[in-house]
């Protein structure tokens, strides 16, 4: 989806420039955004102007609900936005359908990420299992 201008490369565009504008093309608010990531608007607007940067878990969640890659977000390299232009008007149900999907992928990341957290516990609890039968 890059465009050979790369509108929203590193020389051209901030981290936060690339989340504004990957929010504004998921037709959501700063609000809206904010708390589908369990954030503070506040916390949100620090991105997007670039005064701070999101830990590794809201970056995932971010890129699920804007349909983006992380590595577009953080550098402009990779599944992003292509450079402005007009945008095909898409019916209301696509709008929401689109939504829906992207709840679904945050939703599936959160679990993914549940797992791998299940699965260390599970390993820490094997291994110290181990440790006292041969004690």
């Amino acid at each position: 989806m890059h465009d050979t201008q790369d509108w929203y490369g590193p020389e051209t565009a901030t981290f936060g420039d690339r989340v504004a504008a990957a929010r504004d093309m998921a037709d959501m608010t700063q609000a809206q955004l904010a708390r589908r990531l369990g954030v503070r608007v506040s916390t949100l607007r620090a991105w997007e102007n670039d005064l701070s940067e999101p830990r590794a878990n809201r970056l995932s969640m971010m890129a699920g609900l804007l349909n983006v890659s992380m590595m577009w977000l953080i550098n402009g390299q990779g599944e992003g936005l292509d450079a402005p232009m007009e945008e095909a008007s898409l019916p209301a149900s696509a709008h929401e359908i689109l939504n829906e999907l992207r709840d679904l992928r945050t939703d599936m990341i959160a679990r993914v990420e549940q797992m791998g957290r299940l699965e260390k516990k599970l390993r820490a609890a094997l291994k110290e299992d181990l440790h006292e039968r041969a004690a």
